[in-house]
């Protein structure tokens, strides 16, 4: 075997014959990393990183089999509550480990689901409990399946070698900026939940969890809506960044928590045909090329503020994601092909907790919720109704009123005054940063440019804090906070890794007790 690292690949030029040329007896390759290069001082070219295999050689097959345990006889099955990317992949463990599970979901299967949402987006009925956030597959995972993290994880692998098992496309594997797309995702929740069935897991939707069930500060289980009781030791906690209701019951029955640092701010949209011709020059028809992305950030020393784009979605489409009838919220995501004529990425500011809120643990959380209720007052006043409020990058700059423009999203828009809704401080930043931006990418400001507001649920602001080692509550033992809303991921690949490094840490309490026991 061969082992090439960076080799540029042109746009036109074919690997195998490269390869050929490399490697001239070469049987097999596997591409470990896959990205394109498209700084100014070049042509817009690949660089990847692959394992050569000459005549004769075998790849060795790609295998995460996990060791199977032996719980406790009397052992009660954890109860996994929340079915986004932390909650499934936590349970995904666990019963490859060989340890049944409960797994209890507010919201309902895909059909329903995506049916709820729809209604949303089209008269504003909200579902409060199947929304963009809630429901079968969590947040992130339903609407985009973007992958990208920056986190350093031994996991990652074996999340994405399951995703493929599951049905997503094999090229998350080596891509740099791995996605699966919000139609293709919707085909691969179903098979995780059929395997999570078929190998011991016990699945209730429709079911929130209303009552932390507690004895002496240890957790013996939960209670749903329905005032069905679900007894347990082991209680996942993996609700996902909007789940308020959880976090104020938590509050109530004296779990530890902590506020923490978020960002908040807007998204804007382009025409996908601006930003590929920003990103790629000469090259932006290039049909290998498809929808270019960006990644921007400016900080400030001074006052360690960062304004920076998030969850950027190229070919995408901007989603009205509340999840209260009196809040508006937005979000991206695109489809598998990324194929819509727009691309649009949040411009988020970050919100420093115990600067601006002190020791107030709701403080952000209040601070957040204000935002998304001005918002929806903001397109009742402008004539509006369910419609997401939106302002002209210019007219935002310049501090003026105008038109909306067209946009992806699907509950329409109304032009507002996004400038005068945030905080005169977050505005300031917002546009000093933008000028930054468009330095690095000339043609980013422009009139064809459009805010929409607001972009609020980038991640919890409260922390439900837990132990570095055990991964349990520091107030409340058998309690395992995981994934966005516990503050412990930013999104769907570290929440999973995150959901698995939980369902190792009880796979490891629940050993200890069976060697306790036979000691």
């Amino acid at each position: 075997m061969k082992s090439f690292r960076d080799l540029k690949v042109g746009l036109d030029e074919d690997l195998q014959e490269k390869l050929a040329w490399l490697v001239p007896h070469y049987s097999e390759y596997r591409i470990l990393r896959k990205s394109v290069d498209a700084r100014r001082s070049s042509d817009p070219h690949w660089v990847m990183s692959l394992d050569v295999f000459e005549k004769g050689e075998v790849p060795p097959n790609e295998t995460f089999e996990v060791e199977r345990v032996a719980p406790p006889a009397d052992a009660q099955k954890p109860i996994i509550v929340g079915s986004g990317p932390a909650g499934l992949f936590a349970a995904v463990r666990l019963v490859e480990r060989g340890i049944p599970c409960v797994l209890l979901e507010r919201g309902s299967l895909g059909p329903k689901r995506i049916q709820a949402i729809n209604r949303y987006w089209r008269y504003g009925e909200l579902d409060p409990d199947n929304n963009v956030c809630f429901g079968e597959g969590g947040a992130g995972l339903y609407s985009d399946g973007k992958l990208i993290t920056r986190i350093k994880s031994p996991f990652i692998p074996y999340v994405m070698h399951r995703l493929v098992q599951f049905g997503a496309p094999e090229e998350i594997k080596y891509l740099s900026n791995p996605h699966v797309g919000s139609d293709r995702i919707r085909r691969v929740i179903p098979k995780i939940r059929e395997y999570l069935m078929q190998n011991g897991c016990e699945i209730h939707y429709d079911t929130p969890m209303t009552k932390l069930l507690t004895e002496d500060n240890q957790v013996v289980g939960v209670e749903t809506r329905d005032g069905r009781v679900f007894r347990s030791n082991h209680v996942v906690l993996a609700t996902g960044h909007s789940a308020e209701d959880v976090i104020e019951h938590l509050h109530d029955i004296g779990v530890f928590m902590e506020g923490k640092s978020f960002a908040l701010g807007v998204r804007i949209e382009h025409p996908q045909k601006l930003i590929n011709r920003i990103q790629y020059r000469k090259h932006a028809e290039h049909p290998s090329l498809g929808a270019a992305n960006y990644k921007l950030a400016h900080h400030d020393d001074k006052t360690g503020i960062g304004v920076y784009s998030f969850c950027m979605c190229p070919g995408g489409f901007v989603l009205s994601s509340g999840t209260s009838a009196d809040g508006i919220v937005c979000n991206g995501m695109s489809n598998y092909h990324r194929n819509s004529p727009f691309a649009n990425a949040a411009m988020v500011i970050s919100i420093d907790h115990p600067k601006r809120f002190g020791n107030d643990l709701f403080g952000g959380m209040k601070f957040r919720r204000a935002m998304e209720t001005n918002a929806h007052q903001a397109v009742i006043k402008a004539g509006g109704t369910r419609e997401i409020p939106v302002q002209n990058v210019v007219d935002f700059l310049e501090g003026r009123g105008g038109e909306a423009l067209k946009s992806s999203s699907p509950s329409g828009v109304v032009a507002t005054r996004l400038d005068q809704l945030l905080p005169e401080d977050l505005v300031s930043r917002l546009r000093l940063s933008l000028e930054k931006f468009d330095r690095h990418m000339k043609g980013f400001i422009t009139r064809e440019a459009q805010f929409h507001g607001i972009e609020s649920r980038t991640s919890c602001p409260v922390r439900v804090t837990r132990d570095s080692e055990t991964l349990q509550s520091v107030s409340h033992k058998g309690l395992y906070p995981s994934g966005e809303g516990a503050g412990y991921a930013g999104g769907i690949t570290s929440a999973a890794c995150d959901g698995i490094r939980v369902a190792e840490a009880i796979v490891h309490d629940l050993c200890s007790q069976r060697l306790t026991a036979h000691a």
